[in-house]
């Protein structure tokens, strides 16, 4: 017999824990310590957690949650964040994964969720599903020595007129959310962040499975006082031959909402003494970062991945909340074969608003609805997808149309792991 999925009680949440440390091979050992367990259950939604138990053991975890995803233009959408997706190696290739994807989806079409989203752990597995990647993220590798930075030069803020200032985990708690909801008003592809999310990136109640070291923090403050960055960043302590420093620094987050705060704290980072290293971090693909250095060669791409993946579960609601910048007609055919976003849909948009509602006309373009979900935030070439056999235009120029319509001046970029 096949095992069905279900809600998991509080009572089995420890082993759903420990299934997912098997699932992303952490361990098998037992579930995790009493503390970390009500830390986690106190920040999760029991309702929305599937578990999959064979003989009392948990073989098959699932977890959703609330998100809102900033789509183009800066509004936001309510979307169905999917996490905790494992399956035991005992038990693959059963259908577990598509059943409880399959509740998940059709509960978060019913909660009125326009999409939904994940972070792909392996490319081949979610466009079954109806996902399909909407943003990608980029590393880049800073040799500072050869990058051409003057290191006798200014402190890279005093330019401006703004300054830059260490600070602790407590600033960073109260002035990153505010930083990052400026920038969720700017850039597609930014999920929102609980308070949840802050505590456990200044190191509060860490997991016990991820190691944990405190980072330097620093803050860029414009001339008029107004904080306008955020840079957090790990050092290693690294000595060649002669004594010589050859330190690496690590970016591991970073917030600018304007270009003189970018532009300031990227320099800063490269300024400091003994760094001869510096990792960007996770970045958007077209970040300016390479070319703020005098030599762009000395930034080497490390890293180059999809990242935030989307699941379009309301075409009409989806395609009507997001900004244009042309006027432009065109009938979608989204083929979906759940039913969850399947239809013909008349698209009409300009740069006052957008239509989007249901049609008998003949398409321009048909398409999955994973496509959709690529096309969604405006990464993704329309013609490129025709030229893949990813999307069949109907009528000659219309996937040049669409491009026009769906592609946007800068990448989308989400810069969580959730």
């Amino acid at each position: 017999m096949n095992p069905d999925p279900r809600p998991v009680s509080e009572a089995e949440f420890p082993d759903w824990l420990r299934a997912v440390g098997t699932g992303f091979l952490r361990s098998s050992s037992g579930p995790p310590p009493d503390e970390e367990v009500a830390v986690r259950l106190a920040h999760t939604d029991l309702a929305r957690v599937q578990g999959v138990f064979d003989a009392g053991r948990c073989v098959a975890t699932f977890r959703s949650f609330a998100q809102e995803l900033t789509v183009v233009g800066g509004a936001t959408v309510p979307a169905d964040a999917v996490t905790g997706v494992t399956v035991t190696p005992t038990h693959r290739r059963r259908g577990l994964l598509g059943r409880m994807m399959a509740g998940d989806l059709a509960a978060a079409k019913e909660r009125g969720d326009v999409v939904a989203s994940l972070i792909a752990a392996e490319y081949p597995i979610y466009r079954r599903y109806g996902f399909g990647p909407a943003t990608w993220t980029t590393e880049w590798e800073i040799d500072v020595p050869r990058s051409g930075l003057d290191p006798r030069g200014r402190v890279p803020s005093e330019e401006d007129g703004g300054r830059i200032e260490l600070v602790d985990g407590a600033d960073v708690r109260k002035l990153g959310p505010g930083l990052h909801g400026r920038l969720a008003a700017a850039q597609p592809g930014v999920v929102s962040r609980d308070e949840r999310w802050w505590q456990r990136g200044t190191g509060i109640d860490v997991p016990a499975h991820e190691s944990w070291t405190e980072p330097f923090y620093a803050v860029y403050r414009s001339a008029d006082g107004e904080t306008d960055g955020l840079i957090a960043y790990r050092a290693d302590d690294h000595w060649g031959d002669r004594k010589q420093p050859l330190n690496k620094a690590t970016v591991v987050g970073m917030i600018a909402v304007t270009p003189a705060a970018e532009r300031a704290l990227w320099r800063f980072v490269c300024s400091v003494d003994w760094i001869t290293t510096v990792r960007s971090g996770y970045r958007a693909p077209d970040d300016v970062l390479p070319l703020l250095l005098p030599d762009p060669r000395a930034a080497r791409v490390v890293t180059q991945a999809d990242w935030l993946w989307l699941r379009v579960l309301d075409v009409p609601r989806a395609l009507e909340a997001r900004a244009y910048t042309s006027e432009a007609t065109l009938v979608l055919d989204v083929r979906d074969a759940t039913g969850l976003a399947a239809g013909r849909f008349l698209l009409d948009v300009s740069p006052s608003g957008a239509s989007c509602v249901p049609t008998t006309r003949d398409a321009d373009l048909t398409l999955d609805v994973a496509e959709l979900g690529t096309l969604y935030l405006g990464d993704e070439s329309p013609v490129r997808l025709a030229a893949l056999g990813r999307l069949d235009e109907h009528r000659a120029g219309a996937a040049a149309r669409a491009d026009t319509v769906f592609r946007t001046p800068r990448r989308p970029w989400c810069p969580d792991m959730f």
